[in-house]
């Protein structure tokens, strides 16, 4: 599947400084405004990210950016992300997070079949979340979500995510945590 680029890599995580939480039940949702280049890709030792990974072909410089929603919970007594979806302007996409299975699978989005990617992502965290929770691996986590709660907080969280998107960011200090926090 050409869609779905495997990595055995994990994601790189959140910058926690500029990742706002949403506690719904047994879920943390993050929002984040997330770059993605070279320098914080070669910082994480991300060689993946760049196409260095057998049978996946190189596409050339990184440098995107755009919202992150990260889904996590606890899962084995660990808090682990499980599913992202990264709203980025050149190569939306989200992540079904597998950390049993030490997997990492990116799922390509279509802007022009798909829309808007904040805004399909947000509806898939309505209408998908338990199945694609499931998908990654995670159906014990699955069975304890409470979507009422989910549903509740979905405002909050898209309200954030627009503001976000379009006003509420610093790239310059957002680049700075990134590469500080990869890097160790």
């Amino acid at each position: 599947m050409s869609h779905i680029t495997r990595y055995s890599l994990m994601p790189i995580p959140p910058i926690e400084a500029h990742t706002h939480w949403f506690e719904a039940g047994n879920l943390r949702i993050g929002v984040e405004y997330r770059l993605l280049n070279d320098a914080i890709a070669a910082a994480a030792q991300l060689e993946a990210a760049n196409g260095n990974v057998p049978g996946v072909e190189a596409n050339g410089p990184i440098d995107d950016r755009g919202v992150s929603l990260h889904v996590v919970a606890r899962q084995d007594g660990e808090d682990r992300e499980l599913l992202r979806f990264d709203c980025f302007q050149e190569d939306p996409h989200y992540h079904y997070v597998s950390w049993r299975a030490k997997s990492n699978e990116m799922i390509h989005l279509d802007p022009v079949a798909d829309g808007d990617p904040l805004t399909w992502a947000l509806d898939r965290l309505r209408a998908r979340l338990l199945p694609m929770l499931i998908r990654a691996g995670a159906t014990d986590v699955a069975k304890k979500v409470d979507v009422p709660a989910v549903d509740a907080l979905l405002p909050r969280i898209a309200e954030t995510a627009f503001r976000l998107r379009y006003a509420d960011h610093d790239e310059a200090a957002i680049h700075a945590a990134a590469v500080r926090q990869a890097a160790g």
